[in-house]
């Protein structure tokens, strides 16, 4: 504990760092206020009363937005436009020659690419905040105190710019401040639902009489280790070592060196776990658009998350989106042939083809266990909430995506925090430890 302290009256000493975490943390607040803004004309309380979208699509945005969604906030979008323009890029990397030339171009390829995503931002803001405007006004009778044209278009032009400013807050986070900005506002939202999941348990503990004491602390004890486990596989990494040939140019002598290539056991991170709720969610956010068909309720039913069914499709969808959104972000070809450019080889396999081969077979390897630890993660708060009467909003931070990206997230900032105190001599949060700051994986020229 007093390493601890200490290492906080560190991070205060350095001007700069202090500079850039309050930086932060006042942004991070302009970002939950903004999530209370209601937009104008529509009565919050008429429209809350109609909802139905825990177990929907709106839920699971509504997670992302902390709340704002609920809310009918300025902010109700999030930075999701901004996210689904980032995967559309990634995917279209994959068939479009150009993209994929302007992602092998260095920083050089990446602004460009940036600011296309930026650009396709605003239509998709657009579309989905004309569906939002939509949903709001079908929600229930009076939650539009005014309808007509005139509240569809300010409600859209309201919430894309409410989105293009959080696009914008990220981005400054990025550069003035601590972490990745777009991932700390997500960040942000998912912890804010925090407080009320507590109370929601607290509550039920003394509905109870307090028999679930017992419970609880079972629970708190599950939960750590849990997160233990995602914090172990999020940091774990196959090492293949790379060794470079020597060069001498004038008097310098260059390579000669062994550098290692971090392939890590949960290359997809997050994303798997999204794509499959997405469409885990459609048999419900089909039934409120018509909750009298006799089809939909039953399909509805059979994908409920307390049904088996549910489970073991949702495991098998997360497991091929494990595998598929691997090959899309890590390409062991692209990998082979920057190691051939720099005169790098794996020690035993020859360069080029066979290099690209021996990193996918090891990729192939460790991309299960990642992806079913993937699948065990998503369906352990359904687990949680059915087996021990948890609250659901309590019990989403025992797995699934909102843990995962709590976890990665706060490891991405622990980071750079522990990158500006080694730079400054100082020791970090862990003297000991394998936060990524202090890990030495470098990938040298790869």
């Amino acid at each position: 504990m007093a390493n601890l302290v200490q290492t906080f009256q560190h991070i205060f000493k350095i001007e700069e760092l202090r500079t850039r975490i309050i930086f932060t943390i006042l942004v991070l607040i302009g970002v939950r206020i903004g999530a209370y803004i209601t937009l104008p004309g529509v009565n919050v309380a008429a429209m809350q009363s109609g909802s139905t979208d825990a177990n929907t699509l709106f839920g699971l945005y509504d997670m992302f937005v902390g709340g704002a969604f609920s809310n009918a906030a300025i902010f109700a979008l999030g930075i999701m436009p901004y996210i689904s323009a980032s995967i559309i890029f990634q995917l279209a990397g994959i068939v479009m020659p150009q993209i994929q030339k302007m992602q092998r171009e260095g920083e050089e390829g990446r602004r460009k690419l940036n600011q296309w995503t930026r650009l396709a931002t605003v239509p998709i803001a657009a579309l989905q905040a004309w569906g939002m405007a939509i949903s709001m006004a079908n929600r229930s009778q009076g939650a539009i105190a005014e309808g007509g044209i005139g509240f569809y278009i300010s409600a859209v032009i309201l919430l894309t710019s409410g989105t293009i400013f959080l696009m914008w807050l990220g981005e400054q986070i990025t550069e003035r401040g601590i972490g990745n900005g777009i991932s700390l506002i997500i960040f942000i939202g998912i912890i804010a639902r925090l407080p009320a999941a507590v109370s929601q348990e607290f509550n039920l503990v003394i509905a109870n009489g307090g028999n679930r004491w017992l419970i609880d602390i079972f629970m708190f004890g599950a939960l750590l280790a849990v997160i233990s486990a995602v914090v172990l596989i999020t940091q774990g990494a196959r090492r293949i070592p790379v060794q470079y040939a020597k060069r001498v140019v004038g008097n310098k002598q260059y390579g000669g060196q062994t550098q290692y290539i971090p392939l890590r056991v949960n290359t997809a991170g997050v994303m798997p776990i999204i794509f499959a709720q997405s469409l885990m969610f459609i048999p419900n956010t089909l039934l409120s658009f018509a909750p009298e068909s006799t089809a939909v309720i039953y399909l509805s039913q059979m994908f409920s998350e307390t049904s088996f069914v549910y489970a073991i499709v949702y495991a098998a969808i997360i497991i091929f989106f494990t595998y598929f959104y691997t090959a899309i972000i890590f390409n062991p070809k692209d990998t082979a042939e920057n190691m051939k450019k720099n005169g790098g080889f794996i020690p035993g396999v020859r360069p080029g083809k066979a290099t690209a081969d021996y990193i996918e077979n090891i990729l192939t390897k460790i991309t299960l266990p990642g992806s079913i630890f993937l699948a065990l993660i998503a369906i352990l708060p359904t687990f949680v909430s059915n087996a021990l009467q948890v609250p659901p909003m309590f019990a989403s931070f025992f797995g699934g995506t909102s843990l995962l990206i709590v976890v990665g997230v706060a490891l991405d900032s622990l980071q750079q925090i522990e990158s500006y105190l080694l730079m400054r001599h100082y020791d970090g949060f862990m003297k000991s430890g394998k936060i990524r700051g202090r890990a030495t994986l470098g990938v040298g020229g790869v």
